[in-house]
């Protein structure tokens, strides 16, 4: 038994109780989540709440801490999101150790959260997404505010090539060379599309799953586990429910809301495509990191066969036409 095998009820809830020096009662539901673990909670008095735990290995101490910072500056600007909770002391993450069965130890860093529901919100009518757009807007003013030195950059100098790079060494023999001669064309066409772009915190998986309708309390912004430094558009693209030109109206009503909060980022229009690129290649690095996972398999039980590359390679290669449009 390891990995997240290791967290056993009584280890989650003994972690949690002690370090919040809080009663619970033997609640503990797990949650899907398939990169970290994430379980339902109860205090005693009858307060739900969540607690994550992050994959190890996958973030610093200080890159989650940059997470929680950008959560804490929304709170305080009265956003819609889900912070962590802090202890007597002000700290939001914490460790506890487990033994496996050859008495080999792990660390666990976990935070606690309030439970926060909702369900999928839908966007449809022009209404919606103003709304959607002013969430954003709302979260870019507070991201522009500060850093976040630990977290990924999105910018293909920093991070595409060099999971390209990962990634070659994965590829299936038949396609590693049309997998390099691909993301090396790509690479040369949309770096220079980056130059002066200003970069800043911002969500980084803003997709509609990650918004919350909570009927009259309004929308919940979930999920900032890929929190990162790029550009603003990035946020924005990933709402829309088709490529931009086939989203006209979306896009035009999206930017109506975010400019009541601060100009929209009109210039990195032209990195929509490119960014749609990097982030299929940031999907199979990721993948590539997880192969050796013992759930990954189920998951997705065709990963890194031939046929996959075959099909991931003329993916990128029909993006890359998307990308020469710019």
């Amino acid at each position: 038994m390891g990995g997240f095998d290791l967290l056993t009820p009584d280890l989650v809830l003994g972690a949690v109780s002690q370090s919040f020096d809080l009663e619970l009662d033997s609640t503990l539901t797990p949650y899907p989540s398939y990169i970290n673990r994430v379980y339902g909670l109860r205090a005693a008095e009858g307060k739900e709440l969540v607690v994550k735990f992050y994959r190890p290995g996958r973030w610093t101490d200080e890159a989650i801490l940059d997470e929680h910072a950008f959560l804490s500056d929304c709170r305080e600007a009265e956003l819609p999101v889900v912070a962590p909770l802090a202890d007597a002391d002000g700290d939001t993450l914490f460790a506890v150790d487990a033994l496996d069965d050859e008495g080999e130890e792990s660390e666990f860093l976990f935070a606690l959260f309030p439970k926060r529901g909702g369900r999928i919100f839908d966007a449809e009518s022009d209404d919606a997404w103003l709304r959607l757009g002013r969430l954003m807007g709302r979260l870019h003013a507070v991201g522009a505010r500060d850093g976040a030195e630990e977290r990924i950059r999105l910018h293909p100098a920093e991070t595409t090539r060099r999971q390209a790079e990962e990634l070659s060494r994965l590829a299936h023999p038949d396609c590693r060379g049309e997998f390099e001669e691909l993301t090396l064309e790509a690479l040369e066409r949309i770096l220079p599309l980056f130059d002066g772009i200003p970069m800043q915190r911002i969500h980084g998986d803003s997709h509609r799953g990650n918004i919350l309708d909570r009927g009259d309390e309004g929308l919940l912004l979930i999920d900032f586990d890929d929190m990162a430094v790029g550009p603003a558009v990035q946020d924005l693209w990933l709402l829309l429910p088709g490529r931009r030109e086939e989203c006209g109206r979306e896009l035009g009503l999206l930017i109506e809301g975010y400019e009541e909060f601060r100009p929209a980022p009109y210039e990195t229009f032209s990195l929509i495509e490119p960014l749609r690129f990097m982030r299929m290649i940031h999907f199979m690095a990721w993948c590539g990191r997880q192969r050796q996972d013992a759930g990954f398999r189920t998951h997705f039980p065709d990963w890194g066969s031939r046929a996959y590359w075959i099909t991931e390679v003329e993916d990128l290669r029909q993006q890359l036409t998307f990308i020469d449009r710019v």
